[in-house]
């Protein structure tokens, strides 16, 4: 690999951006696809999928055969609520390799006991999110019901490109919570980004199943439909 292509490749993981690395397997030449310049490469499609995998792989175009060596940020899931629901998923979440953490100024929800070997901070969600914004390989979840935890996380993940937003709540409390954030700025268009109700209509009732469905969706997200729907021929 040359150096320069090495360089490049090392910026982008330390940004947290996915990348990929794409080899012609008959002449070994190679160029870098940073996912900012996706759209423009002719392979876009190929490595979109390839990206959404988080896989390397290869494939063939047009009889020319290619490596899709694939570099994508280990995928974080930021959750405003130390409550029930966030117990049972912290566990889910680390079966699926997602970077847990659990973000509630309460001290009383926010104990090591309640969330062992999670990443907890007993702080106010803008406070943390100054410190740690959100990217593209960030899911974001706000758990509170109590708009004045979960509002400014929504607004940071709404001012960011995280890949997955999500909010506890019945409609009703959904078009309060929506009416707020016109307030503060945002119109349909980004507010529309918010899955609420949140998760996979299941039909969960426990907590547990509650955060099986918000998992499931936000897997979903990040890595795109993997099967036909079931009125397409096999």
């Amino acid at each position: 690999m040359e150096l320069s292509l090495l360089s490049a490749l090392n910026a982008e993981r330390a940004a947290r951006r996915a990348a990929v690395l794409v080899t012609d397997i008959g002449t070994g030449a190679q160029r870098l696809v940073k996912a900012a310049e996706l759209q423009q490469d002719p392979l876009a499609e190929l490595i979109d999928r390839q990206l959404r995998t988080g896989k390397s792989g290869s494939v063939e175009v047009d009889g020319k055969a290619y490596f899709l060596t694939v570099q994508a940020p280990p995928p974080r899931l930021i959750v405003t609520g130390a409550v029930h629901i966030s117990q049972a998923m912290a566990p889910m979440a680390k079966l699926l390799d997602l970077d847990v953490t659990v973000i509630d100024p309460r001290t009383a929800f926010a104990t090591p006991e309640r969330f062992p070997e999670v990443t907890l901070l007993p702080e106010w969600p803008d406070e943390v999110l100054k410190r740690q914004p959100l990217d593209a390989y960030t899911a974001f979840v706000a758990l509170t019901h109590d708009p004045k935890i979960d509002d400014p996380g929504l607004v940071a993940a709404l001012n960011s490109d995280c890949f997955y937003i999500g909010a506890l709540g019945s409609r009703k409390t959904h078009g309060r919570r929506l009416e707020r954030l016109a307030a503060a700025g945002f119109d349909e268009v980004q507010t529309a980004r918010i899955h609420a109700p949140i998760g996979l209509d299941i039909g969960a009732v426990s907590p547990a199943e509650i955060a099986l469905a918000i998992l499931g969706e936000i897997v979903s997200t990040l890595r795109g439909p993997r099967r036909k729907p079931a009125t397409e021929p096999a």
